[in-house]
């Protein structure tokens, strides 16, 4: 019988300290991570949460690499991120937009080429489901068009991402830290070391903003919205369809596949362990 591990990461702020002053402050992302939590326990996962200050950088790759070290093929990992996303520049020459993309945790960003490095550890075999509602770039906030196009999130929209004013001042004044990730090619080379089979539906694409909400993030609330506590019958394309065809036209979820192709994982049933 196969086992599942759920890390449902959820945050309302960051630290100031290492934001250049800036909290971060949302709504909505606990909820995410609790409700990501809740579907993840019913289908069968033994769920850790990691909420706010939980969520530190050491705390999420821990978390990672101690599933990696139980789970073996057949197995599947399912790792949820509500939070702020953010960007730092590309010293290693991975990525055509000369930018990494990131996830802002409490005391510091979680570079792309980590989190995929963190996936390299992974037996083949093993099937690694990523959720991620946060968003990648852009900073003007629609809270016209939010309020509006979604019902149940409340009448504020606030975007998940990193303002843009504030991206290289973080990266400057934290510079020792983050060049030698940004710079190692060994942690970009990883990501074709990937044996696992990782599908990613994400909230936006890298070039949009992800909209908080009062009791969910837009991307997640859809979500649980086609999920239908657990009614919902075909695989993850369609699953995904179903999603993007809810969503406003600017906030369009991506559906990414990496490491080892798995059609098989792409037509279950999404969350079956």
């Amino acid at each position: 019988m196969a086992t599942g591990i759920a890390i449902a990461i959820g945050l309302n702020a960051v630290d100031p300290a290492h934001y250049g002053g800036w909290s971060g402050n949302l709504i909505a992302c606990e909820f995410d991570a609790n409700d990501m939590a809740a579907i993840a326990k019913a289908q069968g996962f033994t769920v850790s949460t990691l909420l706010t200050r939980a969520a530190t950088r050491q705390a999420v790759l821990s978390h990672i690499s101690d599933a990696a070290q139980k789970l073996q093929s057949g197995d599947i990992l399912m790792l949820s991120y509500s939070g702020h996303g953010g960007q730092l520049p590309d010293l290693n020459s991975d990525e055509s937009d000369r930018r990494d993309e990131t996830w802002c945790l409490f005391d510091g960003e979680l570079v792309d080429d980590e989190l995929y490095g963190s996936f390299s550890q992974f037996a083949a075999g093993v099937r690694i489901l990523v959720f991620s509602d946060s968003c990648h770039s852009g900073t003007v906030t629609r809270d016209a068009y939010y309020a509006s196009m979604r019902r149940g999130l409340g009448g504020t929209a606030r975007d998940r991402c990193l303002p843009r004013e504030l991206v290289m001042t973080v990266y400057h004044a934290n510079q020792s830290f983050y060049d030698p990730i940004l710079k190692n090619r060994a942690i970009a080379e990883r990501l074709e070391a990937i044996k696992a089979s990782v599908l990613l539906i994400s909230g936006c694409q890298d070039n949009q903003t992800s909209a908080d909400g009062d009791f969910n993030g837009l991307f997640t609330g859809v979500l649980k919205e086609v999920w239908n506590a657990g009614k919902f019958k075909s695989g993850y394309r369609y699953f995904h369809r179903s999603i993007q065809r809810r969503m406003p036209p600017y906030q369009t979820p991506n559906y990414m596949m990496i490491g080892a192709p798995n059609r098989t994982f792409e037509h279950q049933k999404p969350f079956t362990v």
